[in-house]
């Protein structure tokens, strides 16, 4: 897998109407951080209380755990939970040695190698069912 955490991530995260970050619910941030971060090649950019934010590229992903103010329960008493089909794609250079790497950390997938014109791609689970699509684009 490469290591893709760049020089983008060393900076301080600030938010402005510009920006767009992905926001995932998890159960324990210092779990989701050393996933994201030893398993992902994400960087940890910021972690106050309840919130961690990583990056990988461009990409900053808020972790927000129990006690965040954007993990409250919804207006209707609905508990915010991890999991659900929306996911974000990570492209990997190849995506067999990624799977074999994550299989030896005892990660969870979510379906065997879909191959279609776009390239490869499986979905793996971080620690709280949240999912993750890897991608292998199409060689050219």
């Amino acid at each position: 897998m490469t290591s893709p955490a760049s020089e983008h991530a060393a900076k301080v995260f600030t938010a402005d109407a510009n920006t767009a970050v992905v926001r995932y619910q998890v159960r324990d941030v210092d779990r989701a951080v050393a996933y994201y971060t030893k398993q992902l090649a994400f960087a940890l950019v910021q972690r106050a209380g309840p919130v961690a934010i990583v990056a990988r590229g461009d990409l900053r992903l808020l972790l927000s755990g129990p006690g965040a103010s954007g993990s409250r329960a919804l207006a209707d008493g609905r508990a915010q939970e991890p999991g659900g089909s929306n996911r974000i794609v990570l492209y990997v250079e190849d995506i067999e040695s990624t799977i074999t790497s994550l299989k030896a950390a005892a990660a969870r997938f979510r379906n065997d190698v879909e191959v279609g014109p776009g390239g490869k791609q499986i979905l793996v689970e971080d620690p709280d069912g949240n999912p993750i699509e890897l991608h292998e684009a199409p060689r050219t």
